[in-house]
């Protein structure tokens, strides 16, 4: 929106000239996002206490966690995704379809959260939107995403799956694409939903995914950068950079408030809306292998369920001590802020991790 208003006074006013740089407008969405973030957050949260807008805390977890977490606020996610739409539209250029993808997914995913919250609050339990409902939502969203890529989508590697370390190693995937776009989008927005259960704990990896995916988005659309690093250059992916940015910067805003003792949470409006939107970014760049590395995290959390369930179903005994697996810790008797630090350190490494894949092959 400014970036095109800016773009076309450039005749005029030559010093304009710099907002055509792409680093420079993914430096802005940075830092748009974050005062977008701090200016509402506060009367936001200070809103959703008044209304009571807090959610039901599962009644099995250690009693601590209970007492700790019982009244606070949730539905946090509103004010992340109205950061990262906002900064988006004032940074991006709107001209290019990838950007409007990912609005549409980051915007639908969030509603879709944000029912789940309302209900949760609503009923007083932390059910809320029946899982086959919610499933379906999800379902008909990737869906939406996917076949608006298929058709308004200029690059041919669509189709193609690219494994990270090899050069020459990929997948014409052809029709099998639809479901694994399907499984990567549904799995990243129900990975980062599991992964919210302590305070910043989410927040912080879904952050360095966004920072990682902001290099790669801007490495991947340069045509000099591409070809040097032997990775497959994708015209305008590049622009991905400023959505980006603009998810670093709003959850480096949202953790002033979420980091602990959390003032709010981002429940599944967040959640969702963050995970989906990861999941598309990667899709479109074609590092949806990258991208589960990066976010080996949720990828840990979301095995720790899977686990639990299938053991308890299959022997009736369970694994852990309760699911995913930071609460694990917490009944193992570690301090929340001693589970939240390591995890957070555990997603460091894999985000290096995965940035050395552009360079190792």
């Amino acid at each position: 929106m400014l970036f095109n208003l800016l773009t076309s006074l450039i005749d005029q006013y030559s010093f304009l000239n710099v907002f055509k740089y792409l680093t420079f407008r993914t430096g802005l969405s940075v830092v748009t996002s974050l005062i977008v973030v701090f200016i509402i957050g506060g009367p936001l949260i200070k809103l959703f206490s008044e209304k009571m807008i807090a959610g039901p805390i599962r009644q099995d977890g250690p009693i601590d966690h209970i007492i700790k977490k019982s009244g606070t606020p949730t539905m946090g996610g509103v004010i992340i995704i109205i950061g990262i739409i906002s900064s988006t539209l004032l940074w991006a250029d709107l001209s290019n379809i990838y950007v409007w993808v990912l609005i549409f997914v980051s915007l639908s995913l969030g509603s879709l959260g944000l029912l789940d919250d309302i209900l949760k609050i609503k009923l007083k339990n932390s059910r809320g939107l029946k899982s086959r409902y919610k499933f379906l939502g999800q379902v008909l969203i990737s869906l939406i995403t996917l076949i608006i890529l298929i058709n308004y989508s200029d690059h041919e590697y669509l189709f193609n799956l690219y494994f990270p370390f090899f050069k020459n190693l990929i997948w014409q995937m052809g029709l099998f694409f639809i479901p694994f776009g399907l499984f990567v989008i549904i799995g990243a927005s129900n990975a980062v939903n599991l992964t919210d259960g302590l305070d910043g704990l989410a927040t912080v990896p879904v952050m360095l995914v966004a920072l990682s995916f902001t290099l790669i988005s801007y490495v991947v659309g340069n045509t000099i950068f591409s070809e040097y690093l032997q990775i497959q250059y994708i015209p305008d992916v590049g622009e991905l950079s400023i959505f980006c940015g603009s998810v670093v910067g709003a959850c480096l805003g949202f953790l002033w408030y979420n980091a602990p003792p959390a003032k709010i949470f981002m429940g599944d409006t967040g959640s969702l809306s963050l995970g989906g939107s990861l999941a598309a970014i990667a899709i479109i760049v074609k590092h949806e292998i990258v991208l589960a590395i990066i976010g080996g995290l949720f990828v840990l959390e979301t095995v720790s369920v899977i686990i639990q369930v299938a053991s308890y179903k299959l022997t009736g005994k369970r694994i852990f001590k309760m699911a995913p697996i930071h609460h694990h810790f917490e009944k193992k008797g570690w301090a929340e802020s001693t589970i939240v630090i390591r995890f957070w350190i555990i997603a460091i490494i894999l985000a290096l991790v995965g940035l050395a894949t552009l360079k190792l092959r």
